[in-house]
């Protein structure tokens, strides 16, 4: 059962998949039926999921379900994971490269490679005030309180 994203409880489970590049409109307007679609049919040993899905950004797909109405089961997740693998070939993306980080940089998104991140925060171009997209979060609630969060109030604070 689809549930609009932004009346997800907070405790709803996410899935957050970072694209390599923002995506342009037209692939926008593409991709948000394709993931209403996908919530609305995700479904759990038969059961439907009460789930949702949002672009964010122009560059981060959001996958939600609220766990407290049915869980979601390891071949539930693998059809999701289908799903992104699917979006990643139709629109020529890499949605699951974990090694880009994505950052708000005055004003501007850029993405770190974990290589540069230590030189980018000896530089100074990266600090714990930095506003950081951490696709690591896993509720609705988190998400909607502090996302981009400040680098240095998530798992990067190690770094500062």
């Amino acid at each position: 059962m689809y549930i609009p994203f932004d009346q997800l409880p907070p405790q709803a489970r996410i899935w957050i998949y970072q694209a390599n590049r923002s995506l342009s409109e037209a692939e926008q307007t593409e991709i948000k039926p394709l993931l209403e679609r996908f919530a609305t049919e995700w479904s759990s040993h038969g059961k439907g999921l009460q789930s949702s899905a949002a672009l964010l950004h122009g560059r981060f797909l959001v996958l939600a379900n609220n766990e407290e109405a049915a869980a979601a089961s390891g071949c539930s997740i693998d059809a999701s994971v289908r799903f992104v693998r699917e979006l990643e070939q139709q629109f020529g993306l890499s949605l699951m490269d974990r090694t880009q980080l994505a950052f708000l940089n005055g004003g501007e998104m850029e993405l770190v490679s974990m290589p540069e991140l230590k030189s980018k925060v000896a530089t100074g171009d990266i600090d714990k005030n930095t506003l950081y997209f951490d696709t690591l979060i896993t509720n609705y609630g988190e998400l909607k309180k502090a996302w981009p969060r400040q680098a240095g109030n998530s798992w990067l604070s190690r770094y500062f």
